[in-house]
């Protein structure tokens, strides 16, 4: 009996199996680290996740460039990438960590923050690659990898910082960017749900994680809240059992998966 590979996981088998023509070169862009994945139509696996340390100062000129090498070298005609701020009509509105210089924790380069501001991204990567590149913002990424679509989904991913994503009956629908925006105790979504808070202090950044669920259902209805990211893996969903509604575990690589469902 062949066995068949759970929804998301390499197989060798899957791999050679798939013609090259069919893959998508999926790239998750985060403010620690960028990972690169092929996937075919249906977001599965056909290569090893593989990760290298984000680069700073990162520049647009230079992400362009590392992404470009990566895709050319992967064989596909299709890219699909998850940008780590505000992403909108192919232009980065705003450049989140992006814009430090030396990564999370330090202060926003004022030069770096305006060469990134408006900056055509998808289409810089389109005449830098040859290829059909698709980008969205990162969290929107992982809504598409870990969406059902059906009804009101909420996706929560847990990183460096906290992104949300909003989609309706599998549709991504806008919705702000929550990560510089500041909370009732004074700490930005940032600074309250990322990794830095995350080691600090666990148990508080537990419960805090509870209350900005709960806010969020309140806010949006969801039939589900979907979490994503890599410390989606700390989290036990029983937690959350008096929500009301389901919470489920997508993990790292849902923004990897996502990526197929560009096309």
């Amino acid at each position: 009996m062949i066995e068949i590979p759970r929804r998301g996981k390499y197989d060798s088998r899957m791999a050679i199996a798939r013609k090259s023509n069919e893959a998508i070169f999926a790239v998750d862009v985060g403010a620690t680290n960028i990972k690169f994945a092929v996937v075919d139509d249906d977001g599965n696996f056909l290569n090893p996740v593989r990760r290298r340390p984000t680069p700073y100062p990162l520049a647009p000129v230079r992400l362009v460039r590392l992404i470009a090498s990566r895709a050319g070298r992967s064989g596909c005609t299709r890219v699909g990438v998850g940008f780590p701020g505000a992403f909108r009509d192919g232009r980065v509105i705003a450049p989140g960590n992006l814009a430090r210089p030396g990564g999370v924790g330090t202060e926003v380069d004022p030069d770096l923050d305006r060469q990134w501001r408006g900056f055509a991204f998808q289409d810089a990567l389109c005449a830098a690659t040859g290829l059909d590149v698709r980008v969205v913002n990162d969290a929107t990424l992982a809504a598409l990898g870990a969406s059902t679509g059906e009804g009101v989904e909420v996706v929560l991913t847990l990183g460096t910082g906290l992104g949300l994503a909003l989609v309706v009956d599998g549709v991504p629908t806008p919705v702000r960017d929550v990560g510089a925006e500041v909370r009732a105790d004074g700490r930005t979504y940032d600074q309250s749900f990322g990794e830095s808070a995350r080691s600090t202090d666990e148990l508080r950044w537990r419960a805090d994680l509870g209350r900005v669920i709960e806010e969020f259902v309140t806010e949006f209805g969801p039939r589900v809240v979907h979490l994503a990211g890599g410390n989606a893996r700390r989290v036990d969903p029983t937690w959350f059992s008096s929500i009301g509604v389901p919470v489920t575990i997508e993990g790292n690589e849902a923004p990897l998966r996502g990526a197929a469902r560009l096309f």
